[in-house]
């Protein structure tokens, strides 16, 4: 039974078919609805995800093998859980409060905390601090042995894993803001706020940190390139426009990370685009009108995404024409794309993990997990791809 609480439009999630049971909309701004309406859990897409059956799996003729490296129970996760890998440890955090560090070559653990309360979001790590962030908006650090190291209090809820680098930890927040937090101590040394949209997709990606910038998404359909030790905005790009007469029409969201490499920065949108630009200047490359939720991959010659009718595309990294598009997996609700291997690879909500070709996106393999869709996009582990699963498991895969 889902317990009833009175709602207002700042915290209400609202679905609608076409989105194919993976959105969340936040209102904010508005008066308080005075009734008493269902509520989803506070990380409402495992809820959508669980409520229909995913379509039947294709026929498969395989020709390419995926096999676990190692798999490590870490315990329970929702929606924008996603593991951290440093050279020497991998941090996971769960919706309970444990914190886990895992040896990468071996999938042990090294050792494992409980934060004291329930988590919203994690992990952001270097070498030096390991975050976590709450529903209460309270970040928490902690050294490479577990133990605390200070707490800091934001805005509002941690909404998506913290970001540290050069000594700052970037903490993103449900109310559309970034504060940068002192990585030893957590006193605030900026803080970007931006006015967001009356309507919004929830944003559980955060940024991406790359030479001395954060580059972070935001709603409406803006790419942002700060730099991270002052807050200066280096340049603030179009990645899509909001068209239409209803609020609903004109969501155009950047709610994934971006893909980022020497020349260029790469973002897409939800009801927009993808669009790519100079890394440096912010200047435009390229664009397409391909609309998504679940991020980006990319290997020397190709983009990959998957878009929002669970179509998987590969891209010309140089021109963003189509290199191929496999729809075989349009009724499984697939995440977003990763490499395993030489081979893309993509999650659906029963867990399974299926392989396409780079070459030409012929759909070559598969292999079951533990029946529980990945939190996050897989990350890219040394030629392997790692996810966490809803169901409590870390794995670490490879492909041939």
């Amino acid at each position: 039974m889902i317990p009833m609480r009175p709602l207002s439009m700042r915290s209400m999630h609202l679905s609608r078919p076409a989105l194919a049971g993976l959105l969340i909309f936040t209102l904010a701004g508005c008066q308080t609805i005075n009734e008493y309406l269902p509520v989803p859990p506070a990380f409402s897409l495992r809820w959508l995800w669980n409520s229909k059956k995913p379509g039947p799996l294709p026929e498969l003729k395989a020709s390419a093998t995926a096999s676990v490296n190692w798999q490590s129970p870490v315990g329970k996760a929702v929606p924008g859980f996603a593991p951290v890998v440093l050279p020497d440890a991998i941090y996971a955090a769960t919706t309970d409060g444990n914190l886990t560090r895992i040896d990468p070559a071996t999938g042990r653990t090294i050792w494992s905390v409980n934060a004291g309360g329930k988590l919203s979001a994690g992990v952001g790590a270097d070498d030096n601090v390991v975050v976590v962030g709450t529903d209460k908006g309270k970040v928490l650090a902690f050294d490479g042995s577990g133990k605390s190291k200070w707490t800091a209090q934001v805005s509002t809820e941690v909404i998506a894993p913290p970001q540290v680098a050069d000594g700052v930890v970037a903490v993103f927040v449900g109310d559309g803001s970034i504060h940068a937090l002192d990585a030893a101590d957590g006193s605030t040394k900026w803080v970007n706020q931006r006015t967001a949209p009356p309507l919004t997709v929830r944003n559980y990606a955060g940024g991406v940190t790359s030479r001395g910038g954060l580059f972070a998404g935001t709603p409406g359909g803006r790419l942002l390139a700060i730099d991270l030790k002052t807050g200066i905005v280096g340049w603030d790009a179009t990645v899509a426009s909001p068209k239409g007469a209803t609020e609903l029409e004109r969501i155009a969201d950047v709610t994934s990370q971006p893909l980022i490499d020497q020349q260029q920065a790469c973002a897409v949108a939800y009801q927009g685009r993808l669009a790519c630009f100079e890394v440096i200047r912010g200047t435009l490359n390229w664009s397409r009108e391909v609309s998504s939720l679940h991020g980006l991959a990319g290997d020397g010659k190709n983009i990959y995404v998957t878009d929002a009718k669970g179509a998987v595309l590969a891209l010309d990294r140089s021109t963003g024409a189509t290199v191929w598009k496999q729809d075989l997996l349009a009724q499984r609700r697939i995440g977003g794309p990763q490499l395993v291997g030489e081979l893309v690879g993509v999650v659906d909500s029963e867990g399974y993990l299926h392989l396409m070709s780079p070459v030409n996106g012929a759909y070559v393999g598969r292999m079951a997990t533990d029946g529980t869709a990945a939190t996050s996009q897989p990350v890219p582990f040394g030629g392997s791809a790692l996810w966490q699963s809803a169901g409590g498991t870390l794995y670490s895969v490879t492909a041939k």
